[in-house]
């Protein structure tokens, strides 16, 4: 008994593979949860550095450091989100 091997099978399950790892890796939640975790503890830092002259044209409320701890927790929600639900691999096509 042979095997059939077909190169053009293998071809197209590695182009598959190559093809659910590019779908996760580029995911829409990865991308926005990472920048806005990086620009969260960019902001924060900014707002747990502020000065008093900063928080007086603030009216005394610490607007960066509120504003970077609800991106950081926004952030945080995506990429948690991500996790729990990846991205499921592109079913083959039935009339491939």
């Amino acid at each position: 008994m042979s095997e059939n091997k077909n190169p053009h099978v293998d071809e197209v399950k590695e182009l598959e593979a190559k093809s659910a790892t590019a779908a996760r890796l580029f995911d829409i939640r990865r991308i926005i949860g990472g920048l806005f975790v990086v620009y969260g503890v960019i902001v924060t830092i900014a707002g747990i550095t502020a000065s008093d002259a900063d928080l007086k044209k603030a009216q005394d409320i610490n607007i960066n450091l509120w504003t970077g701890i609800g991106m950081l927790a926004l952030g945080i929600f995506f990429l948690v989100w991500l996790k729990l639900r990846p991205t499921a691999p592109p079913t083959p096509d039935e009339d491939a």
